[in-house]
């Protein structure tokens, strides 16, 4: 069935994927953004142009309107989360907000939602002011399952990987391995997940679709040692790993991990969703990079 799907944050990595897996399972969907990054959408989708931070602008721009889901990619904070259930409230059936494994300060392999039950967390009155971003995440959670009166669910995920990650996290082990430049990295042991662009993309849209309600891990299959992963780019590049355990800040790897950091994903495997397997992707990926960097 057709929903009305407002999507913050829509023209880039899987924002913009989010957006296509939308407009191609037949629904209307709005898109709100600053409008400093131009998308290829043409007349398929509604755009609002604001910046979600300026709280009076955005309940200007959605004065009248309503949705039945609203996607938010861009909500790093409680304050954040409060000014959107002040401006949402009442014109919206379901909240899915995109949050990230950082709401764990631990490290371990197999971390399970209710290692921080968000639900429970306590959090300040706003302001509450600058603080970092996976505690602001479990913040923001927690001010969403805690005060807001519609339904909400919450996507925790890993590192992102994609064609258009702009972060560009495995594209800095490429190039510094393919090149044979040596970078930092405290624990090649430490045991990592990550998710794909489109398969991140397709885990919110399941949870806009389906209104299931809670934090749920999203990760796929599979979780390598980081020497693992710098062994199949060395392969497939055919450049030499060169790894310093520590070093200056400048050449620290993205990856680079004290300790195990995966979570496991049998919450949301139970409640329907499918996650791909690692092998079924990394590695082309990796061979994707490699060639371009070539």
């Amino acid at each position: 069935m057709s929903k009305q799907m407002l999507v913050l944050g829509g023209t880039r990595f899987f924002g913009k994927i989010l957006v296509h897996k939308l407009l191609q399972a037949g629904h209307q969907v709005t898109i709100a953004t600053r409008g400093t990054t131009e998308d290829s959408f043409g007349d398929q989708v509604q755009r609002i142009q604001v910046d979600r931070t300026d709280e009076s602008a955005l309940a200007a721009a959605l004065e009248g309107r309503s949705f039945d889901v609203v996607f938010d990619n861009i909500c790093y904070n409680a304050d954040e989360a409060r000014a959107a259930i002040r401006v949402f409230s009442g014109k919206i059936g379901h909240y899915v907000l995109t949050s990230s494994l950082s709401v764990y300060s631990d490290w371990a392999f197999d971390m399970a939602e209710s290692l921080v039950d968000t639900t429970t967390l306590s959090v300040p009155p706003s302001p509450v002011g600058k603080v970092a971003y996976g505690e602001g995440k479990a913040q923001a959670e927690a001010v969403f399952f805690q005060e807001a009166p519609f339904s909400v669910s919450a996507a925790r995920f890993p590192i992102v990987l994609g064609p258009n990650d702009y972060t560009k996290r495995l594209h800095f082990h490429v190039d510094r391995i393919q090149s044979g430049t040596s970078f930092v990295m405290p624990n090649t042991d430490a045991q990592i997940c990550f998710v794909h662009e489109e398969e991140a993309a397709d885990f919110l849209k399941w949870l806009g679709e389906s209104g299931v309600t809670g934090a749920f891990n999203a990760a796929s299959q599979g979780k390598p040692k980081l020497r693992e992963l710098l062994a199949e780019i060395e392969k497939q590049s055919g450049g030499s790993v060169i790894v310093l355990p520590e070093g200056p800040e400048g050449e620290s790897s993205p990856f680079g991990i004290p300790g195990d950091w995966a979570m496991d994903t049998s919450k949301a495997e139970a409640a329907g969703f499918t996650f791909r397997s690692l092998e079924d992707w990394l590695p082309d990926l990796i061979g994707m990079l490699v060639r371009k960097e070539a």
